[in-house]
């Protein structure tokens, strides 16, 4: 069986937050602290979270099928979303504690066990997200990137229970807690809206000026004598692929085989300019007669103008 390093990472992943989960409710258990309470909450829902993420991978990977015939990568963006929309609850939740123990008094006990709980935490955390970060940036996948951003989150929330508990030790300033559990539930919002800024912009096909600008290069090198020029390139990119569609203008002389070669040829490059897979589709047009040849398409669509998509 092939190896999978995406794969491998969010198993370890979803296996080592049940862990980090455990060890942060003791130290909830051990202190009663909100801010310890709102560390371990934000864990509830990143486990959760992985647990999607996972099953969101295993989604992605699957080849084109019937129905579904581009494939189902696009499921990163869901997936990076539902976790950014799960972390917002997270931070909510936070809030709500951080407000009723305000209201109803604060009272922390047992702070050295609780603090050094919360430190092996944080390290198990600081680990285990660098690990998938560096696993998804070098295999280019978001659903692992966003994963590891979101474990290391959970290094600076309990970095921030750890810092409140020994300056409330040392201070006896209860109210500390409460305004960490705050902080905390503003960083990780912050966190989550990045994730879903990132998902929206995936679902609505927003334009990535990496690929764009590699695309164009390549075809700014290729104009030829063959090549009269191209128009219409449009782009999207899903999990590890990226789809090209492209009009090429061609001399109107040439035959449909060497139009086909010299097309093929420029496909090529096109796709090892890119990081990605790319799947291209290029429509092929004689240079002279391109408006005659394009004026039986006026009026074809119902509501769309011809030149509406470029």
């Amino acid at each position: 069986m092939e190896k999978d390093p995406v794969r491998k990472a969010l198993l370890i992943s979803l296996f080592v937050s049940s862990v980090s989960l455990s060890v942060k409710f003791a130290a909830f258990f051990v202190t009663g602290s909100t801010a310890a309470l709102s560390d371990a909450a934000e864990s509830v829902v990143h486990l959760f979270a992985v647990i999607f993420v996972v099953y969101g991978y295993y989604l992605s990977i699957k080849p084109a099928d019937e129905d579904h015939h581009y494939g189902h990568e696009r499921i990163e963006f869901l997936s990076v979303g539902a976790e950014g929309a799960i972390i917002i609850v997270a931070g909510i939740s936070i809030i709500y504690h951080a407000v009723m123990s305000a209201v109803t008094g604060i009272e922390i006990v047992n702070m050295g066990t609780g603090i050094w709980l919360l430190v092996i935490a944080a390290l198990i955390n600081l680990v285990l997200g660098s690990y998938v970060l560096r696993v998804g940036r070098r295999e280019k996948n978001m659903i692992a990137v966003s994963n590891g951003k979101h474990t290391l989150t959970d290094v600076w929330t309990s970095g921030g229970v750890v810092a409140a508990l020994i300056l409330i030790h040392y201070t006896g300033w209860l109210f500390i807690d409460i305004i960490v559990s705050l902080l905390i539930a503003g960083y990780i919002c912050y966190e989550a809206y990045k994730l879903l800024r990132y998902s929206i912009s995936g679902l609505m096909d927003t334009r990535n000026p990496e690929i764009d600008k590699a695309l164009k290069k390549v075809l700014r090198e290729t104009e030829s004598e063959l090549i009269k020029g191209w128009h219409h390139l449009r782009h999207r990119s899903s999990g590890k692929t990226t789809w090209v569609q492209l009009h090429l203008v061609f001399k109107d002389e040439l035959s449909l085989k060497e139009a086909h070669d010299e097309a093929t040829r420029l496909e090529r490059k096109m796709i090892d300019a890119l990081d990605t897979d790319a799947v291209i589709t290029l429509h092929l047009e004689p240079h002279d007669a391109h408006e005659e040849s394009h004026s039986i398409l006026r009026g074809a669509n119902k509501k769309k103008r011809l030149d509406e998509f470029v």
